[in-house]
C-alpha cells in the first residue's frame, strides 16, 4: 500500500497553490471541479489513505474501491472519504465530471465531531448512487461552495461548514449503495495491509498524554468494517499469526522502547498503552518478554 497522502502532498501532486492554512496546520477547506483532474486518459489513483476528509460528486461510469469492498457506478455517485480507510477510483468512462471538496477535522473544531456521522465512520457505507433528480439537488450545493469561497464575506467559512453539513444530511437521507466484497486472490493481502496500517500509525507514543485507541481485534475489525473472524482468517493466511498475537507483539515492542528510551514511570507507560492498571501491564510485559518492566529497564542491552 502506498504511504498516506497529506493535504500538502495533494496540492503538490495537482500542481496547485498550497494555501497557508495547509502549511500552518490550521483548519482547511477547499473545493474543486473534477473535470480539471480527470482528463481523457487519467492515471489510476493509488489505493491509499488520505490525511484529510473528502466529499466527491462524480458523474460517469466507474468503480469505487474502499476497504475490501467495491461499488459499481453506472451514472452518478456521492462518496464520503475519511482518513481512516484507503480507497481509490477505477474509471471506466474516459471522462468523469463533477466536484469534490477537501477539508481537515480541525476545520470543524468546536463545530462538532465529523466522525460521529455514519458517512464518516469506517464501518459504514460511504457511497451513495444518485438519480438524475438527486444529482440536480446536490450540484447546487457545490456551486454555492464555489461562490462562497471566492467571496469577500467575512464569515464565509461558517457558510462553507454549513454547506458541508448540508451534504452530510442530504446523503444520510438517501439509501447507501450496495457493495460487493472483494473476492480476488489478493483480498486477504489487502485486508492485512489495511490492518497493519491501522496498527502501525498509532505508534510511536511520544507523550505520556497519548493513549492507544485501537487495541482489541474487534476494534480493528470495526474500523475496517469486517467481521473479526474475517480479519483473523486474512491475517492467518498472509502473516501466519492471529490478530491478538500481532497486536500483542507490537505493543510489547513499543513497551520495550518506552521502558529503555524514556524516563516515563511504569504507570505512565501502562496508561499510554491502554492498560487499566500498571499491574496488568506488568503481567503482560513479563508474559511477552520474560522480564518485569523494572527488570528490563535495568537490563544491559548488547
Amino acid at each position: 500500500m502506498d504511504k498516506r497522502v497529506s493535504l500538502e502532498d495533494f496540492y503538490k501532486k495537482t500542481n496547485t497553490y498550497i494555501p497557508e492554512s495547509v502549511r500552518t496546520g490550521i483548519g482547511h477547506f477547499n473545493v474543486f471541479k473534477l473535470d480539471e483532474f480527470a482528463g481523457p486518459k487519467p492515471k489510476a489513483m493509488p489505493f491509499n489513505r488520505r490525511d484529510y476528509f473528502k466529499i466527491s460528486l462524480v458523474k460517469g461510469k466507474s468503480k469505487v474501491h474502499y476497504a475490501d469492498k467495491i461499488v459499481n457506478v453506472n451514472a452518478q455517485v456521492l462518496v464520503f472519504s475519511n482518513p481512516q480507510i484507503p480507497y481509490n477510483w477505477e474509471r471506466i468512462d474516459e471522462q468523469l465530471t463533477g466536484f469534490f471538496c477537501v477539508f481537515t477535522d480541525t476545520f470543524f473544531h468546536q463545530f462538532g465531531d465529523l466522525t460521529q456521522y455514519p458517512v464518516f465512520q469506517p464501518n459504514s457505507n460511504p457511497v451513495f448512487l444518485l438519480t438524475e433528480e438527486q444529482m440536480a439537488t446536490i450540484t447546487p450545493i457545490y456551486e454555492r461552495m464555489f461562490s462562497e469561497i471566492n467571496s469577500d464575506y467575512t464569515f464565509k467559512y461558517d457558510v462553507l461548514r454549513n454547506l458541508v453539513f448540508e451534504l452530510i444530511h442530504t446523503a444520510m437521507k438517501l439509501e447507501p449503495a450496495r457493495h460487493e466484497t472483494l473476492i480476488s486472490s489478493n483480498a486477504s493481502e489487502r485486508i492485512s495491509g489495511l490492518f497493519m496500517d491501522l496498527l502501525e500509525r498509532q505508534f510511536p507514543m511520544e507523550s505520556p498524554m497519548q493513549r492507544l485507541k485501537l487495541k482489541s481485534p474487534s476494534s480493528f475489525a470495526d474500523q475496517l468494517g469486517i467481521h473479526v473472524n474475517h480479519l483473523n482468517r486474512a491475517l492467518k493466511e498472509c502473516l501466519l499469526k492471529n490478530t491478538s498475537q500481532i497486536i500483542s507483539e507490537r505493543i510489547a515492542q513499543e513497551a520495550k522502547i518506552l521502558i529503555k528510551h524514556t524516563t516515563w514511570n511504569i504507570a505512565e507507560i501502562s496508561h499510554v498503552l491502554a492498560f487499566e492498571e500498571p499491574a496488568h501491564f506488568s503481567n503482560f510485559f513479563k508474559k511477552q518478554t520474560g522480564y518485569s518492566p523494572n527488570s528490563y529497564r535495568k537490563l544491559e542491552i548488547v
